[in-house]
């Protein structure tokens, strides 16, 4: 699959401009660096707390051919949300084959937190509602998506795409809380087959787990999704497990005859379903979950012992404060990292105007001989 998806996306990306909406990043973690991407829609301007979802490739992947093959860039554009394309690490004793880290084999990688600590690093740069933070992925990035639901508790609802759950990791999922679960997959799927093999648990049984998880009615509602494209060789069941603890739901879009593919995609690596788009699908169900964070929740706060910043949002005028008597400099960054201004700062309180920047999201930035200290604020 890895070399299909590169052929074409390399073609692509030809006529293809993503603008300056992808931005590449990377940092490191426990001693290995890291790396990503993340889409920003046009539509960002700081001024509500944007959804986040994480999009995680399959194994032997990485996540710029996730981003293109399970795509969802035209959906952020138009709903507004920012989607993050991780890159699992290099599996031992190969040379470019990448992996999440969910029991196939022994391994140290601690994947869960790597992604916790990115939802840390863009949460200070962009302005994300903690409540409405998502996973989902493609084969190994289904089991991943899986494993955050096990061990974090910081994703509103997840959702696998021809993944699945290892035996031992069922047996070992303890999750915080109830969350909502979707699974879309292939009955063909000779990869992670749908009824399991000995070291993956079959589709109904990794669904069973979550209805009885989040303590849902036994019984689904059922309906069949039109077969409105009759040459892709596949058709598709909808069950829905509804409704649950804290309003939770299981989803399943069983595909009769589907392969190791994401339905709607854009080409085939195999029997590909079109009656629907797995990318659409899943926005549509997490789009149902979380709370919106109202701007009222920007409170005061340190930046560090004895730093403040206030008001938050800003209207004409912010005000920062320290308790150390160094001096130093302040500067302000609008969310594209663009310097905005800069103010050399030599007492313990400033004012600072701000009626010239432009309704949005911002990071003002303190360096002195003591260190540094960054925080985001809002200008209304």
């Amino acid at each position: 699959m890895k070399k299909q998806l590169l052929l074409i996306f390399l073609l692509v990306s030809a006529y293809q401009s993503f603008a300056q909406t992808t931005v590449a990043d990377s940092f490191l973690h426990n001693g290995i660096m890291r790396t990503y991407t993340y889409y920003v829609p046009a539509n960002y301007n700081g001024t509500r707390a944007y959804p986040l979802v994480f999009n995680l490739h399959g194994y032997s992947s990485i996540g710029y051919e996730q981003a293109f093959y399970g795509d969802f860039k035209p959906i952020a554009d138009t709903a507004g949300f920012i989607v993050v394309h991780p890159d699992g690490t290099i599996q031992p004793a190969t040379t470019d084959t990448r992996f999440w880290n969910v029991g196939f084999f022994p391994s140290a990688i601690d994947d869960v937190d790597f992604v916790e600590q990115m939802i840390d690093s863009l949460s200070a740069s962009y302005f994300i509602n903690p409540n409405r933070i998502y996973a989902t992925g493609m084969s190994n990035g289904g089991f991943m998506s899986y494993e955050l639901a096990c061990k974090s508790n910081r994703f509103a609802a997840i959702a696998s795409v021809t993944g699945s759950m290892t035996n031992s990791f069922l047996a070992n999922c303890n999750p915080a809380k109830p969350i909502p679960v979707m699974q879309i997959h292939g009955t063909a799927d000779a990869t992670v087959p749908y009824n399991g093999n000995t070291n993956f648990q079959s589709v109904d049984s990794v669904v069973s787990y979550w209805v009885n998880h989040n303590n849902c009615p036994a019984t689904p509602l059922f309906d069949s999704i039109p077969n409105i494209v009759t040459i892709d060789n596949a058709s598709a069941e909808h069950y829905v497990w509804a409704i649950g603890d804290s309003n939770t739901t299981v989803e399943l879009y069983k595909v009769i005859n589907g392969g190791h593919t994401w339905p709607g995609a854009g080409f085939n690596i195999g029997v590909t379903c079109q009656d629907f788009s797995a990318s659409k699908e899943i926005w549509r169900f997490f789009s149902q979950y979380g709370e919106e964070l109202p701007l009222s929740e920007i409170k005061i706060k340190d930046l560090a012992s004895g730093f403040k910043l206030w008001p938050n949002p800003a209207n004409d005028k912010i005000n920062f404060s320290k308790v150390d008597e160094a001096d130093g400099i302040i500067r302000i960054f609008d969310f594209s990292g663009k310097l905005q201004n800069s103010i050399i700062f030599n007492s313990q309180q400033i004012e600072i105007a701000t009626y010239d920047l432009a309704p949005g999201l911002y990071i003002l930035e303190f360096n002195n001989a003591n260190g540094s200290r960054s925080m985001k604020f809002i200008k209304q």
